[in-house]
């Protein structure tokens, strides 16, 4: 269970990072990096479940994943922006669909506090599992 714990986090990092350099280009592509929030939540979530051997669903849905994880124990992870990065993620994959918000592209500063609750999700999975994260 350990390896697939620190394998949902190595990717989720990769997720998070992503986004974080994308947010320092001259041009960000806001859409990219809301799409790679959603994602590093929805894998700090699942690498949550796994550690407290919670099976886990075929699902992007973070509202879901998240009361998932209430139900094991109530970590505080802000219910609302959830909601709003949850909104992110698009089933169909066309490309316009992607990281798109209900009113179209995500502003930067939109994108920099989805950055900033990825960030925050990280640091309450990483505390709760008692997880090395930099490894």
């Amino acid at each position: 269970m350990k390896k697939q714990v620190e394998n949902w986090f190595f990717f989720a990092e990769r997720d998070l990072k992503t986004a974080e350099r994308l947010i320092s280009d001259e041009d960000p592509f806001t859409n990219i990096i809301a799409f790679h929030c959603q994602q590093a939540i929805e894998k700090y979530l699942k690498a949550f479940l796994i550690g407290n051997s919670i099976a886990l669903k075929k699902t992007h849905d973070l509202i879901l994943l998240n009361n998932m994880v209430n139900e094991v124990k109530s970590l505080g992870i802000d219910g609302s922006k959830i909601m709003l990065v949850n909104e992110v993620y698009s089933e169909t994959r066309y490309p316009g669909d992607i990281g798109l918000l209900p009113d179209g592209l995500p502003s930067v500063e939109q994108v920099k506090e989805f950055i900033k609750f990825a960030n925050e999700v990280r640091e309450i999975i990483t505390k709760e599992l008692a997880f090395d994260a930099s490894l």
